[in-house]
């Protein structure tokens, strides 16, 4: 069974399939997209989550997402809407232990409901009422 922790996939960008890059971070388009044109901005540095990542590397990472967003809006006018996240540790989801950010277009009506976005990690929390 293929292990993309070893080697780590994301330590060679060739395989990961460059989309862009600065000094600090590349991106690359997901394997397995949630939706179409779903990236993923990853450090070049072989560290395990975000919170790992020194202050270049955030605001490289940070550079990459507002340039990728940028590039699907142009490739696709229907994108209304983002979501960013990334998961640290394998209880969040983590799955590659090489910090990776996900940038995942969104478009009207590709759900029923897409009140509460990231909260859906835990889907019973993703939809709530507001008190008054």
């Amino acid at each position: 069974m293929f292990d993309p922790n070893n080697p780590c996939l994301f330590c060679n960008s060739k395989q990961s399939g460059l989309s862009a890059e600065n000094e600090f971070a590349f991106a690359s388009y997901d394997t397995y997209p949630v939706s179409e044109f779903h990236c993923l901005i990853i450090p070049k540095r072989h560290v395990r989550d975000y919170f790992d990542l020194s202050d270049d590397e955030v605001i490289a990472c940070n550079n990459l997402i507002k340039k990728i967003k940028e590039e699907i809006l142009l490739k696709d006018p229907s994108v209304e809407g983002f979501n960013i996240g990334t998961n640290s540790g394998a209880i969040a989801g983590q799955s590659i232990m090489h910090c990776h950010i996900h940038l995942i277009p969104r478009r009207k009506d590709d759900v029923e409901n897409p009140q509460g976005g990231v909260r859906s990690v835990i889907p019973l929390k993703q939809h709530y009422k507001r008190k008054a």
